[in-house]
């Protein structure tokens, strides 16, 4: 039987708020679970990482190291700190991946400067006008992606099209939907409702051959209206933030009801683990990172304070992407969709 094919995932090391113990602690998890299917290749400063390696022990697993002496922080101006840092552990990452060297990046570095990164370095996929960043939403029985969450805060009906392509080719793929619903977030259900530019979009994606159900409103999110939703960055990134700040809010609400008396605190202590547990999905290091849709390569990005496992499985999702050739995937269906729409003018 023909042994599974090996992807090399270059992870920059360096990049997260915890770098580069959390980053070396998930890679070698990920060896250690999933060793078979994939090599790992540590992108940052070579000293530091040989030593967080033997501290882990790490050195009987051959990591490959490629030395980067900068680092992109979470301060810097994404596209300043690419011209300026040249040498950063994200530049030289996302190179090795344009030469072909690794299959896929993984970072949990600043967000901007590796979208910029992967656009300026990668390029664009055939027929992509901006690539976009999306994000899991937990929602009744799975989850929802959400596109844009934040890469691109003013967009054409165009932009939103392809954002619904993409997203649609992507879980029809990682999560195995044959046909995903795709949703436009809206102010409310009605086809005349939105901006100039969302109607627009609601036009184009009711042409296309996607499993389009209409304009959605937030609170049909969480009920799974559709698989795929999309909306501009600036709405996304506002949603996003909301959503993230729940968990917090909720321990917050939890603390005060027990601080009101020893039965309250018995009742808490009783609620918090079936709650803990139900809440689980809300983890953003359960899903392993969220893809940049529309490069020439593959990009995953997480929290700059992304945990041991939030690495493993980002690592995990890149495999993933690249197993399932996604990029060639959206190629064809933006060309085929772009035939279409030429033929309906002819």
């Amino acid at each position: 039987m023909e042994s599974p094919k090996k992807f090399r995932i270059a992870l920059d090391a360096m990049g997260g708020d915890y770098a580069p113990q959390r980053e070396v602690a998930g890679a070698l998890d990920a060896l250690r679970t999933f060793g078979s299917t994939v090599d790992i290749v540590l992108v940052g400063d070579e000293n530091i990482l040989r030593n967080e390696l033997q501290k882990q022990g790490g050195d009987h697993f051959n990591v490959e190291v490629v030395h980067a002496p900068e680092v992109i922080t979470m301060n810097d101006s994404p596209t300043a700190a690419l011209k300026q840092k040249k040498n950063s552990s994200l530049a030289v990452g996302m190179r090795l991946h344009r030469e072909g060297n690794v299959d896929a990046f993984v970072s949990a570095g600043n967000t901007g400067a590796v979208l910029s990164a992967a656009t300026l370095i990668l390029g664009r996929i055939k027929g992509v006008s901006r690539p976009t960043i999306g994000t899991f939403i937990p929602a009744q029985n799975g989850v929802c992606l959400l596109l844009d969450a934040g890469a691109n805060v003013d967009c054409r009906a165009q932009h939103l099209y392809e954002f619904a392509v993409m997203g649609s080719i992507y879980v029809q793929h990682l999560y195995y939907k044959k046909n995903p619903t795709v949703g436009l977030l809206n102010v409310g259900e009605e086809k005349t409702k939105g901006t100039q530019e969302v109607l627009k979009a609601y036009e184009m994606l009711s042409e296309s051959s996607l499993n389009f159900v209409g304009n959605i409103e937030g609170r049909d999110i969480f009920t799974v209206k559709a698989d795929v939703v999309v909306c501009d960055g600036f709405v996304g990134n506002a949603l996003l933030k909301f959503g993230e700040s729940f968990p917090s809010f909720l321990k917050y609400r939890l603390r005060e009801y027990a601080s009101r008396g020893l039965l309250n605190k018995l009742l808490v202590g009783l609620a918090l683990i079936p709650l803990k547990r139900s809440l689980n999905d809300l983890d953003p290091n359960e899903h392993g990172g969220v893809p940049v849709l529309g490069v020439n390569g593959v990009v995953v990005v997480g929290h700059g304070s992304t945990s041991p496992k939030g690495f493993k499985n980002m690592i995990l999702r890149a495999s993933e992407v690249v197993r399932n050739n996604v990029n060639h995937h959206i190629e064809k269906a933006l060309h085929s969709a772009l035939f279409t729409a030429e033929r309906r003018k002819d």
